[in-house]
């Protein structure tokens, strides 16, 4: 079977702490994300979850995910080791 090695690329990506000042921070970086929902508390700062428009359609950011801009411009939400096994601090 033929084999594959990931070309090297520099992505830009932030972790989400689960506040909605961290979906701020994300969204002044990214300005490109379009949030399509989130669910948090009133009277809070935290927020369980939110959406972000992809080119699959909505997808789901969780706390700890990594939301990183692609090489094609897209967004998109990583879970922590995924991010980790296949990406590293340059």
């Amino acid at each position: 079977m033929p084999m594959y090695r990931k070309k090297p690329v520099v992505i830009e990506a932030i972790q989400w702490d689960g506040t909605e000042s961290c979906i701020q921070r994300i969204k002044a970086q990214f300005p490109a994300i379009e949030t399509c929902a989130k669910s948090g508390h009133l009277k809070s700062d935290e927020v369980t979850h939110w959406r972000i428009a992809t080119l699959e359609g909505s997808h789901i950011v969780s706390v700890g995910d990594y939301v990183i801009k692609g090489v094609a411009g897209e967004f998109y939400p990583c879970k922590p080791g995924i991010f980790e096994a296949t990406y590293e601090a340059i």
